[in-house]
């Protein structure tokens, strides 16, 4: 009868700790992740991460993405907890931007940053400025030349015979 008590005991355990693994967190509350710095220097690198085992984290289901991102930030590196974590390249325009990503569960996460330094306040010129005109006669001085026409035959020379 001990050895049968102790089964059923344990069988219980098992089957209460399954249901606890798969059991879903609800989808509201805010998702608790990391995004450092939050000033980054123009091109500079940045690291996000989230803990799906600890406080409100969760498992992405979609890289971060941002307008300030030079590509996706891709979830490349793991660990305990369930760490989920990465990192990418800001772009080189300054401003304020904010990078967001899908959990499993559907919750949008979001966090604001800002690439520092003074943001343009209108688009860069893409093309050179034409160079100035120039005209293709010279100014007119306003005296007038006669024209000489030569006479004789021309000049060849010394004279000097070939000897």
């Amino acid at each position: 009868m001990r050895k049968t008590l102790v089964a059923g005991v344990c069988g219980a355990a098992l089957i209460g700790a399954a249901q606890l693994a798969t059991a879903e967190p609800a989808a509201t509350g805010e998702v608790g992740w990391t995004l450092l710095p939050l000033e980054v220097e123009p091109g500079g690198q940045i690291y996000a991460q989230t803990y799906f085992g600890q406080g409100n984290g969760c498992a992405p289901t979609t890289p971060v993405t941002s307008p300030g991102f030079a590509a996706p930030l891709q979830w490349t590196i793991g660990g305990n907890w369930g760490k989920h974590g990465g990192y990418g390249t800001v772009v080189k325009t300054p401003g304020k931007y904010t990078a967001t990503f899908t959990c499993y569960d559907g919750r949008v996460a979001s966090k604001t940053f800002t690439v520092i330094g003074t943001p343009p306040t209108s688009p860069p010129a893409t093309t050179k400025p034409a160079p100035p005109k120039t005209t293709a006669k010279p100014p007119k001085t306003g005296t007038s030349q006669v024209p000489v026409k030569p006479v004789g035959a021309p000049q060849t020379g010394a004279g000097g015979t070939a000897g």
